[in-house]
């Protein structure tokens, strides 16, 4: 398939919520009092455009995405790290501002990364099999069935790997419940805009992916 500027869009929307979500995810938030990381305004939309890209595209290009969003926030993070390390200029006095914002825990990033890579994988593929099932009806029950599969894995592995031992474990139940339920009624809210997006791509790329004989193993990126 020849790339479009729009498959480009799509992407980069993808891949920019993703690293704005791990930055801005270190102020917690009061909202109908739940506490919330502020990530909750943009990393639900890299989901929905998850699925964009599965819907229109198929699981091979989500693929390469959701890797190129990887790799990409573990370039962020090292340069974050790096830009730490650095001897602050005399004239900067903001040095412990920028660690308590930016500086990441190590189990933390090994949260974020696990949950990541399992969240998004499940929830293309959840897509793409429901897609078949349904043979391309109900786009509803697949971007909101993927999700509940996908951000309930992310808040779960989140979750248990960043706070396990921190917390009694019925707090961390409700964390991830909590977590869970917002995240899927974001995607839900959402349905209308994802209709419109994916009609609008279907229609201009006279595209249809069906990942009738795709192997879903997610390390083959280059097929």
């Amino acid at each position: 398939m020849a790339l479009s500027y729009r498959f480009v869009v799509v992407a980069g929307v993808f891949i920019t919520c993703l690293l704005v979500a791990n930055i801005i995810a270190v102020k917690l938030i009061s909202v109908g009092g739940l506490v919330l990381p502020a990530a909750i305004i943009v990393f639900p939309v890299s989901y929905i455009f998850g699925d964009i890209l599965t819907e229109v595209y198929g699981y091979r290009w989500a693929r390469r995405v959701i890797w190129l969003g990887f790799f990409c926030n573990l370039l962020a993070v090292l340069a974050i790290w790096l830009g730490g390390l650095l001897p602050a200029a005399p004239v900067w006095g903001d040095q412990q501002a920028y660690t308590i914002i930016l500086g990441y825990a190590p189990r933390l990033l090994v949260a974020s990364f696990a949950a990541y890579v399992l969240g998004e994988f499940a929830n293309s593929f959840v897509l793409a099999k429901m897609k078949i099932r349904t043979r391309g009806r109900w786009l509803w029950t697949r971007t909101i069935g993927s999700t509940i599969v996908g951000q309930g894995l992310d808040s779960t592995v989140f979750i248990i790997i960043a706070f396990a031992g921190t917390q009694p474990w019925a707090i961390l139940g409700i964390m991830m419940l909590t977590h869970w339920l917002v995240k899927t009624g974001y995607e839900a809210v959402a349905t209308p805009f994802t209709y419109a997006v994916v009609g609008y791509l279907k229609r201009k790329e006279n595209i249809d992916t069906y990942d009738y004989n795709t192997n879903f193993n997610p390390f083959l990126v280059s097929r």
